[in-house]
């Protein structure tokens, strides 16, 4: 009686039978296996309310003794690996990416690599967030379109350079929760969107800088149509099993420039939105 089911993509602390705190998302095979039966696939109108609830909590959480420490060897790894732009240095300093993990991954959040979060997807590495972030180049005024807000970190780190960010989610979960970090943070500059990412956003259209992170096949004309001219796109290109390059283009008046940068690894760029999360 004690347990409650949660509904499908909606991320919630709460306590164990062994005592220990956990983490329920959508992803079932991200849930500890005593949590499997709190997590049943369904939905429900109330997800907006818990994830409400749930990000209260996790904004409680005590932070780690040596979070100080970290930071400043992610700061200084950053540097050591070449990210030189200054605003994008900062903007790195000033977002918590602490407050974008799932609990269970909060001590090693400034770690350089990859995390889980619900629906199977992933937060990107810091190095490959700050990459991506310098190569897009932007400026003060600039409207950046995201496409794949995942857990908001990356439109929180573009909200700090960019005068208006439009990001757009797939899953409504993912976005939902975004959107409460993101305000929770103060980055009111940030508007967080559902649908399909590879549609673009054309009634916002056209836009300065545009930042995919997922990895499409080929480059989505829809998106290449909605750049304006003089602007610039970075996304991955190549198969979900295969490799992948980080592809920065730029539009110009008579089509596209092309430049490959560094090997990646993505999670895929999918059509439509998702219907159950």
């Amino acid at each position: 009686a004690a347990y409650r089911a949660v509904p499908t993509g909606t991320p919630t602390v709460g306590t164990a039978p062994t005592g220990r705190r956990y983490f329920a998302g959508c992803s079932r095979r991200l849930c500890p296996p005593y949590t499997r039966r709190l997590c049943p696939r369904v939905t429900s109108r109330r997800s907006v309310a818990v994830l409400t609830l749930s990000w209260r909590l996790r904004l409680s959480a005590p932070t780690p003794p040596d979070h100080n420490v970290d930071h400043m060897k992610f700061l200084l790894d950053l540097r050591r690996r070449g990210i030189m732009d200054a605003s994008v240095l900062r903007a790195m300093e000033e977002v918590p990416r602490d407050r974008f993990v799932m609990l269970a991954q909060v001590r090693c959040a400034y770690s350089d690599r990859a995390m889980p979060i619900p629906c199977g997807q992933t937060i990107s590495q810091p190095y490959v967030v700050a990459y991506m972030t310098e190569q897009l180049e932007v400026q003060p005024q600039h409207h950046v379109l995201e496409v794949g807000t995942g857990s908001g970190y990356q439109a929180a780190i573009l909200s700090r350079l960019a005068a208006k960010v439009t990001s757009i989610e797939r899953y409504r979960t993912l976005a939902d929760a975004a959107r409460i970090r993101l305000k929770a943070l103060r980055c009111d500059n940030v508007d967080v969107i559902v649908g399909d990412g590879i549609a673009g956003v054309p009634d916002r259209a056209p836009f300065d800088r545009i930042i995919v992170t997922a990895a499409s096949a080929a480059i989505p004309q829809a998106l290449v149509d909605q750049l304006a001219v003089g602007g610039i796109m970075v996304l991955p290109l190549g198969p979900q099993d295969g490799h992948q390059t980080l592809v920065k283009l730029v539009r110009t008046k008579d089509g596209v420039e092309r430049t490959e940068l560094i090997g990646v690894r993505f999670v895929p760029l999918l059509p439509g939105q998702a219907v159950e999360l």
